[in-house]
């Protein structure tokens, strides 16, 4: 009887678990140790439905190590056919108190930061997303060489509700 009643309990669990993020259609990572200003992280999606709209996330995470208030980023979203559309994003990763924003335990967070909402993906075949750091210090024009402090780089693709 106790066999039973343990083996409900994790059908349960998982069926929680599993339907929590029912709307993901992409979810991946890449790890970053020291993210060099001329690298580029790339994500490759595979066919995605024409017919659906979907919202698209940048998931960064970083640890103390990171040492700025906000992160500047420029993406590029490639379509299958040759069509470029690049954005430079910023995003805040602090309080005005200088606390951390984003979830987690520790002294890593994960931030789930907006790219785009409502987006279809009407062209037939794979398209890419690319991400580069664009972090200046001071004012500098070439940039901070390798930034220190984010961890991994994802990028998320849900259904809209």
């Amino acid at each position: 009887m106790r066999s039973i009643s343990a083996l409900s309990f994790l059908i349960i669990i998982i069926s929680l678990v599993s339907s929590c993020d029912r709307n993901r259609v992409f979810d991946e990572y890449e790890p970053v140790n020291g993210w060099h200003r001329d690298s580029t992280i790339t994500f490759e999606l595979g066919e995605l439905d024409s017919t659906n709209t979907y919202n698209l996330f940048l998931n960064i995470r970083n640890n103390n190590k990171y040492k700025y208030s906000n992160l500047f980023l420029i993406t590029q979203m490639k379509f299958p056919q040759g069509k470029v559309i690049s954005d430079t994003l910023e995003y805040e990763m602090t309080k005005a108190s200088g606390e951390w924003l984003g979830t987690g335990f520790g002294d890593v967070k994960e931030n789930k930061l907006w790219y785009k909402e409502n987006v279809k993906f009407e062209e037939p075949g794979r398209y890419r997303i690319s991400v580069k750091q664009a972090m200046r210090k001071n004012g500098q024009v070439e940039g901070i060489e390798e930034l220190q402090g984010i961890t991994h780089v994802g990028f998320r693709i849900e259904n809209k509700e």
